[in-house]
């Protein structure tokens, strides 16, 4: 069997990575199609938990800013989100015969255990997939940085965050043609030249740290298993 590069990952998708074309909610098809991904990665013999946005129920920081909601309450529907997606990530899991943990950073015990470090590491020895929703539970505080802090906290060997661009550029490239995309890149140069990789507290946590990052485009197929393998996909930050 070919060798994964990394042992334990943690993946980070993003609320918008399970939209697929809708304009909101949840594509099924999307959620399956990444399911069997990671179906694949895990045969790889790679412990894998996953942090998972909600941004494509409800953003809580552009309710706060847009709307004129209270910050701490539309982020803490914000973390509501996340669980639905953690939910229906887990079913669509559980259906291809994956066995599959939901844990929560605000406690809800009819629908997910409540974050405790050594369980969550413990599912993981056994195999299992640990899905982190509710973010850290504090608002102010993005997946992103949940993402950092998890993978911190379990000592994962690397973070994947699986967007829907293939890579960090210089400029946004959607309003840029000019833009040019890294293939690495250093913490410092992310935070210096204010890049949206992830936001400040999550790259500052994976720099003091040594965490890598690797970027990369969800919506195409195999590359959940290509970062994982260590091939050139994406961008690499550290």
């Amino acid at each position: 069997m070919t060798k994964a590069k990394y042992k334990r990952v943690v993946l980070k998708i993003s609320g918008e990575a399970l939209q697929g074309r809708k304009p909101y909610g949840i594509d099924y098809d999307v959620m399956l199609s990444i399911a069997k991904e990671i179906k694949e990665v895990k045969a790889l013999d790679v412990e894998i938990a996953i942090v998972i946005g909600g941004g494509n129920i409800f953003r809580g920081f552009q309710a706060a800013t847009s709307k004129g909601m209270d910050r701490s309450i539309a982020d803490y529907m914000g973390m509501l989100a996340t669980v639905f997606n953690g939910l229906a990530l887990q079913d669509a899991l559980e259906r291809i015969g994956v066995f599959t943990r939901v844990q929560t950073a605000i406690e809800m015990q009819a629908l997910a255990e409540p974050y405790i470090r050594r369980r969550a590491i413990r599912h993981l020895e056994k195999k299992r997939v640990v899905i982190f929703v509710c973010g850290t539970g504090n608002p102010y505080f993005t997946t992103d940085t949940t993402a950092a802090l998890r993978a911190t906290e379990i000592s994962a060997d690397v973070i994947l965050k699986a967007t829907k661009v293939d890579g960090v550029y210089t400029k946004d490239p959607v309003k840029n043609k000019q833009a040019r995309r890294y293939k690495e890149i250093r913490y410092l140069a992310v935070l210096k030249k204010s890049l949206k990789v992830m936001d400040a507290t999550a790259v500052s946590l994976c720099m003091d740290n040594n965490l890598p990052i690797i970027v990369f485009n969800i919506n195409k197929r195999g590359n959940i298993k290509k970062a994982v393998m260590g091939n050139n996909v994406g961008t690499l930050v550290h």
